[in-house]
């Protein structure tokens, strides 16, 4: 018979520990008395939850003793917490009174700790429910959008991505249920984010540095996208939409379902969207002459794209764990995509497959409280196409995985330790392939905790991890940009081989290459501090204080070559520009962590018909890795049949290009720098509810970014301000947005001048009951005015604004 050593015995007893479970009864009311419904009331850190009945009341299990804080929430009402004893015959008649709230409070899921975006001292937003469908656009950047401080990259509608607080790219980390979609969207603004909204939850924004939880990949935010398709409850809901627009005819349906049977959970999801190039009321092209008819479009800016989703867990007593698979394709045009008088059509397409498993265990012993895995693979795959051949396949094979386990409160601490790990293995091949390939590595270790001292929540973190990237074949090109392979290369960078390669070009010129192995290994620690004071009921105030790392991402480090999507020619920082000329070495400088120091002030009133959120932040950047344009010009890698050939002799093309007088087929040179940075601004939000069918909100936002030796950021957000209101008639629900976008004139050097604009849309919505389900009819309309509006963000501002009026109708089913 098997037996158990007393060491082993010794070890185990802990985890055996079992305490018995005790009732807590009572009902939730509002400030008037009356019973409220459907609230929801559970224990802070454990996963005991129950919801109130029609008369307010609830029976809550717990398997603590003595102080134990409760969360209620409940839709319309300010989330509390209240602080109850428990005793071991129960606990009975505690009474729990929610006061109003003119702002929509929301839970974050996207936090390791159980908080509200009201209640968390870093800002958050958080987009979901009708809010989500009325906002929701083919991309993830436009359907953000109008969220307080979040602006949209807007590259042509097909593949815009979200920029906060004037940073995005590989600073703002996109997570699907906080596990990195592993895409290519953060090499480049023309790499669309392989994620759906039409099928989500909820979009959830942190704001500022979240490292702690997320990585250095996450300094400057994180989107998190919510979806159920790793189902976490057996009940039956779902929802379904069909929309049809005008301006560029987009055709979508989507639907999810989840389900169960006892402890068995199932999902579903899917969709379908398909849309034509869009239509603008000015010529694509600034500066273009106006046509007779006035009828302009985007060429090249049509998509169709689907997915599909399935997913099942089991469930028991003390948790779940699930498994799911997803499926996305999509077809994209990449407008604005030119050599001289050609106009070649250029596509993407975008294949991914992803399996995501999620896993919950509660405990009841003295030591542990839960633990939550997270773990995802990602096969990615992204080509660009032109005149119908594939001309560079971008490839991104990622494994993830989180561990997060959570103990019980010690002293009034809860929190825990947080293991994280992650792998992708990039790579770009082709004609127009502007960085080589690269395995990137992570492995980190996290401790977070939090604690109530009376009206004070104190929340501590600390992360440190330990980043590789390898890339064995780093190319330092002498063809396009007349390299020169004549100097030496002391450096502190590390290199397996270092050599000179010769070979042809497509051209047939012979030219002289240097390729290189680098292996690079970071250690970034990131150190966060905050607290939120509830200093009367009603209002808080918070602090978040920061010091974030960033390791350089593999494209900022060893980009080189013509990026087909942006129309530029990138080079990475691991290179250095020779004077002002067009010849690169490799630059002899140590390549080092980017820091963040950041605080964020907080003001915001919960309670009552009239509420805000305040927000002012400071961030100091040092090595902030940023692309620069150089005002030169690349031959482009076409061959346009001149005469003086492709490349022609070497010095007299490189002066040719050096004094601007370029041929149209050049792209414009952007290099990859550092420099010390600051960022600074504010963001407010106010929300009125000025009769019971009248809510009106106001907010703003405004950033500025500047070097530290002066001089300002290329492509920030402009100071933007705005209104929304809304009025409920019985069935209908009216809304009118307006959003003014001031004149961005804080430019770098070769920016121009984005003049403002307004945006006026405005959509109406009829509630119905039919077939035994809940639906919803509407009407949108978007830029109703028909005003040109360039988003300064945008690498093709100049050559795609923002779209035209258009209207669109559709059906939304829930059950």
């Amino acid at each position: 018979m098997f037996k158990l050593s007393p060491l082993m015995l010794g070890l185990i007893a802990p985890l055996s520990v079992h305490a018995y479970a005790q009732n807590i009864q009572g009902q939730v009311q509002d400030q008037d008395g009356n019973a409220v419904a459907n609230a929801t009331v559970s224990v802070m850190g454990s996963q005991r939850t129950a919801q109130s009945d029609s008369n307010g009341k609830f029976v809550l299990q717990t398997n603590s003793s003595g102080d134990v804080e409760l969360h209620i929430t409940a839709s319309g009402f300010a989330h509390q917490n209240k602080v109850v004893v428990a005793s071991s015959t129960g606990t009975s008649n505690v009474l729990v009174t929610l006061n109003a709230s003119a702002i929509e409070v929301l839970d974050v899921k996207a936090s390791p700790f159980h908080a509200s975006m009201m209640e968390s001292s870093m800002p958050v937003s958080v987009l979901s429910g009708d809010k989500l469908r009325e906002q929701q656009a083919a991309t993830l950047g436009d359907t953000l959008s109008k969220q307080v401080g979040v602006h949209t990259s807007f590259h042509a509608k097909v593949a815009s991505t979200p920029v906060i607080r004037g940073l995005s790219g590989p600073r703002v980390l996109i997570t699907q249920n906080s596990l990195d979609v592993s895409d290519a969207s953060r090499v480049g603004p023309d790499h669309s984010v392989a994620s759906e909204t039409s099928t989500a939850q909820q979009v959830e924004v942190l704001r500022g540095p979240a490292t702690l939880f997320y990585g250095s990949g996450a300094i400057g935010g994180v989107v998190n996208v919510v979806d159920e398709r790793v189902p976490t409850r057996s009940d039956t809901f779902g929802e379904v939409l069909v929309e049809h627009a005008t301006g560029d005819e987009q055709k979508l349906a989507s639907f999810n379902l989840n389900t169960g049977v006892e402890q068995f959970a199932f999902h579903v999801d899917g969709y379908v969207r398909d849309s034509e190039d869009y239509e603008i009321p000015v010529p694509a092209e600034v500066g273009s002459e106006k046509n007779q008819s006035g009828d302009y479009t985007v060429e090249n800016s049509a998509e169709e794209s689907s997915g599909g989703t399935v997913g099942t867990s089991y469930l028991f007593d003390q948790g779940y764990v699930g498994v799911s698979y997803g499926k996305m394709t999509r077809e994209y045009g990449i407008p604005g995509h030119s050599h001289g008088d050609e106009a070649p059509t250029v596509y993407a397409d975008l294949d991914q497959d992803r399996w995501q498993l999620i896993g919950k265990y509660s405990f009841d012993h003295a030591w542990l409280n839960e633990a939550n895995f997270r773990a995802a693979y990602t096969d990615y795959e992204h080509a660009e196409i032109e005149h119908g051949e594939v001309g560079t396949i971008f490839a991104n094979e990622s494994h993830e995985a989180r561990l997060d386990v959570m103990h019980q409160p010690i002293s009034g601490w809860r929190g825990g330790v947080s293991v994280h790990y992650k792998r992708s293995d990039f790579s770009a091949q082709g004609a127009e392939a502007f960085t080589p390939p690269s395995v990137s590595e992570t492995f980190a270790i996290a401790l977070m905790e939090e604690r109530h001292f009376s009206d004070v929540l104190v929340q501590l973190g600390a992360r440190i991890e330990r980043v590789t990237i390898d890339a064995p074949n780093v190319v330092l090109s002498s063809g396009d940009l007349q390299g020169d392979d004549d100097h030496d290369h002391d450096h502190d960078h590390d290199h397996d081989h270092d050599h000179d390669h010769d070979h042809e070009n497509d051209h047939g010129n012979l030219v002289a290459d240097r390729v290189f192995a680098v292996d690079h290994e970071f250690t970034p620690v990131s150190l966060s501090a905050g607290a939120v004071w509830d200093y009367q009921p009603g209002y808080n105030v918070g602090i978040s204080v920061s010091r974030s790392e960033r390791a350089p991402a593999a494209s900022e480090l060893f980009s080189f070559g013509p990026h087909i999507g942006t129309g530029t020619y990138e080079v990475g920082a691991l290179f250095r520009q020779k004077a002002d000329s067009l010849s690169f070495e490799l630059n002899p400088e140590d390549i080092d962590l980017e820091r963040a120091h950041n605080i964020d002030l907080t003001w915001r009133k919960l309670e009552g018909d009239f509420g805000f959120v305040l927000n002012a932040f400071y961030n100091q950047i040092d090595n902030y890795y940023y692309q620069v344009n150089t005002g030169l010009m690349a031959d482009d890698g076409h061959d346009h049949h001149h005469d003086h050939g492709a490349h022609g002799d070497e010095h007299d093309h490189g002066e040719h290009e050096e004094h601007g007088e370029h041929e149209d087929h050049g792209l414009p040179v952007y290099v990859f720098k550092t420099d010390d940075v600051i960022t600074h601004g504010f963001e407010a939000e106010f929300a009125w509810q000025a009769t019971d069918a009248l809510h009106a909100t106001l907010f703003a936002d405004l950033v500025r970014a500047r070097l530290d030796q002066g001089g300002n950021l290329p492509m920030v957000s402009p100071v933007r301000f705005g209104t929304k209101l809304t009025y409920n008639l019985d069935e209908f629900t009216v809304n009118l947005d307006v959003v003014r976008y001031q004149k961005q004139s804080h430019i770098a050097a070769h920016e121009t001048v984005t003049p403002g604009y307004t945006l006026v849309d405005a959509s109406i919505n009829y509630d119905f009951a039919a077939l035994g389900q809940d639906w919803v009819m509407y009407l949108k309309g978007h830029n109703l005015t028909d005003t040109e509006a360039r988003v300064h963000t945008s690498f093709l501002k100049d050559k795609a604004p923002m779209p035209g009026r258009s209207f669109a109708f559709g059906f939304r089913g829930y059950f």
